[in-house]
């Protein structure tokens, strides 16, 4: 019996939305990025992108656990000198939460070409809207 290997002409995409509201950013972003890689599937290829696009919306109701509002950190550097740039998740979630959720996610997904090709499938919404209806995606609910 030979082992299956997916082709990348052959994969079947589908557009799943997720509701971020009262979920724990780590466990969602685990979740979403088995989906992305396509982890669900029993034709899964780990060579080749067989994930599903995913479509995250109310990003800003992402919840967090113990004191890490207050004591999470978020670093980026301009790469000049004393160009570091600090943010607490607090002001991640009020400000910023689709690149909350993305950098959990981005975090999640391989190193290297196939993983910048997974995480474009990624789509995250601070409200409830998002402006792929005509994709026809489908709610998925996730465990826990």
């Amino acid at each position: 019996m030979r082992t299956y290997m997916a082709k990348p002409n052959e994969v079947e995409r589908k557009w799943y939305v997720v509701d971020a509201e009262g979920k724990t950013l780590g466990r969602l972003a685990s979740e979403v990025a088995a989906i992305l890689r396509g982890k669900h599937k029993p034709t899964y290829t780990p060579h080749v992108d067989t994930g599903d696009h995913v479509i995250i919306i109310n990003a800003e109701k992402v919840e967090l656990t113990g004191k890490k509002l207050t004591n999470k950190l978020y670093y980026r550097h301009s790469l000049h000198p004393g160009g570091l740039k600090v943010r607490t998740a607090l002001e991640m979630r009020t400000n910023y939460p689709e690149q909350m959720l993305e950098r959990a996610i981005r975090g999640m997904l391989p190193k290297g070409s196939l993983g910048r090709q997974m995480f474009k499938k990624l789509h995250v919404y601070r409200g409830s809207e998002h402006p792929h209806q005509a994709q026809k995606p489908e709610v998925y609910e996730l465990r826990g």
